[in-house]
């Protein structure tokens, strides 16, 4: 939901069903910071890749396997992740898993 006083708001309990196979991908946010809600099927992966900006992944529901600068790292439901920019990193979703990834754009406060 769109507020008219500059906020929105979105369950992100209620948003997103995971697929029954692939990965769906939704932005749910694109105003400097870009939020992409994501669903997965158990056992769908991203091969290794990087970004321009830091990232941060929270974890929804599910678990995922992730792999950060070669290092194997466990992320169940709960687990928040922030990456530099240009770090290489992975992932596969062990169960159905939902993650919510936010881009922050370069140059913000803190980066």
């Amino acid at each position: 939901m769109t507020g008219t006083s500059g906020y929105s708001v979105l369950d992100l309990g209620a948003a997103e069903d995971i697929p029954a196979a692939g990965i769906h991908s939704r932005t749910v946010h694109s105003d400097g910071v870009k939020m992409v809600l994501f669903g997965f099927a158990a056992g769908e992966e991203l091969s290794e890749h990087t970004a321009s900006r830091a990232a941060i992944i929270h974890v929804l529901s599910g678990a995922f396997d992730l792999t950060l600068a070669g290092q194997p790292v466990d992320a169940p439901a709960g687990v928040v992740v922030h990456m530099a920019p240009g770090l290489p990193h992975a992932l596969r979703a062990r169960v159905p898993s939902r993650m919510l990834l936010t881009l922050i754009p370069e140059g913000a406060p803190g980066r």
